[in-house]
Parts: structure tokens; sequence; C-alpha cells
């Protein structure tokens, strides 16, 4: 063998090695680049989002958020379920870098977290009757018999606020913690035993009404609140809430956000997001 063609030989197997490497390295340097996001979603709000530890969660908020993944190839996100309380004490703690479950903008919130702008859902609330009640709006249950609501809960926080500011109009709101499912308590309005039935519609009624053919209709919404996206407040988070931010308004703007919508509310809550 020449001393030209072993010389070729080595200098063709060391080009071959380097570009191994580097191809290598470039691999474990993009392993490096994506950060794990730890998400805690509701556990027990089905359609909204559900599926305890160690399951799949699933719902609206699980399926935004993949899409947000999607977005943006430079996080992974990894999701399970929670319960309200482990949620935002983990939040705090840094356990978790994000928290989904149909939270609301406050100001206590506002200083705790970071909250990006753009909403990831809404939370409707609407009166369901039957179809021939007559009642519309709010100051229509006067002398009505409503389903009760849960002790100390939004909507009887909601419907005491209401009253509040509408003194004139005397409704009777009854507390319970009977914790009766709603497409049971939908049933109950239809066969007379209640007036009417005061929820935020993200909890599927209007798909258990059609699936069943129940004769109860929906109003349009008594009371809107945007629902948004909580993140555990840091330096380095900054930049995770601007990404997820734009990721949003490109969601909504593309009509991913009222596609999910209707695939698990059975109606376009993107319209009633500001």
């Amino acid at each position: 063998m020449s001393s030209i063609k072993s010389t070729s030989r080595r200098t063709f197997g060391l080009a071959v090695a380097g570009v191994a490497f580097a191809l290598a390295t470039a691999g474990v340097s993009h392993a490096e680049d994506v950060r794990t996001i730890k998400i805690a979603t509701a556990a027990e709000s089905k359609p909204l989002s559900w599926g305890a530890i160690g399951v799949e969660p699933q719902g609206y908020e699980p399926d935004v958020l993949k899409a947000i993944n999607a977005k943006l190839p430079q996080y992974k996100f990894e999701m399970e379920g929670a319960a309200d309380i482990a949620q935002e004490t983990g939040l705090a703690t840094g356990k978790y870098d994000i928290a989904t479950g149909g939270y609301y903008r406050a100001p206590a919130r506002e200083k705790q977290f970071l909250i990006p702008e753009s909403p990831i859902g809404a939370s409707l609330i609407k009166i369901y009757s039957r179809k021939d009640s007559g009642i519309n709006e709010m100051k229509d249950l006067v002398g009505k018999k409503i389903v009760p609501v849960t002790a100390g809960g939004g909507i009887y926080k909601f419907a005491t606020a209401w009253q509040e500011k509408n003194p004139d109009f005397k409704i009777e709101i009854t507390a319970s913690s009977a914790g009766i499912p709603y497409p049971d308590r939908l049933k109950e309005v239809e066969n007379g035993k209640y007036d009417a039935l005061v929820l935020p519609s993200n909890l599927g009624e209007q798909t258990v009404i059609d699936q069943q053919k129940l004769e109860v209709k929906a109003s349009e919404p008594v009371a809107i609140n945007n629902t948004f996206v909580l993140i555990h407040r840091s330096e380095e988070n900054k930049a995770l809430s601007a990404d997820i931010d734009k990721a949003l308004k490109e969601l909504k703007a593309d009509g991913t956000l009222a596609k999910l919508s209707q695939k698990w509310f059975g109606e376009d809550i993107t319209t009633y997001m500001k």
C-alpha cells in the first residue's frame, strides 16, 4: 500500500469521525436547549380538564396546552392533574411552572404569579331553564325555584353580589353541599322540580342537553370571566410568559381555540374572549 493511499484513507476516516462527532454534539446541544415545563391541570373539571396523577390529562385546557407547545419547540410541556389547592400551592413554591384550571385574573394572583395577557378561555355563567319558561336573565328568577348552589362557590358569590347590586329584585338562592351531578340537575329542571339552574357553561351542559334531547334552553351569558394561565413568578419564566401570550394570540386568530371549544363545550367561547 502506498503512503499516499494510506494517508488518504486516514484523512477520510478522521473526516467521517469528525462529522459524526459534530452531529452527536449538535444533538446534545439541542436537547440541552429544550426546557421541561411542569404543568398542573385541573383533575376533576370535565370537560375543562380532568385526569388524576398518573393519567394523561384530557379536556379543553390540556388540548390548548398541547397546541401551545407545538408552537414553542424550545419547551417540553409535562402535564399532571392536581387538586385546586395543590395547584396554586405547587405553583407558588415552584414545584410547577404553570397551572391551569379556569382561573380568573385577580389582583392577588397578579401580584403572586405571572399571567399572560391573552386568555386561554372564558367562563360564561348562564341560566338553564325549560324552553317555555320565559326565563332569560337574572331578574326573571324572582319568585322562581332555583337549583341549590355550592356553598361558598363561584356561583353563590356571583348570585350574592348580583343581589346586593339589585336589591329591588329578590331571588332565592340556597346553598348546598349535596354535590349532585349537573346532568341530573338539568333533568330536574326539565321535569319541573326546579325552574332554573345557574352554572358556568364550560361544564358541557349543552352536550348533555343535545344528547339527551332535553327540553331545556340556555340563556345568553349573565356574566363573563376570561380565564388565564398562571405561571410561577421568576426571572426565567418572564420569557415563558411572553412566549405563551404570543402563542395564545396566534391560536385564537387561526381558529384553533374556537375548534377546541366546539369539541369540548359544544359552543364557541372565543366570541366572548377579549
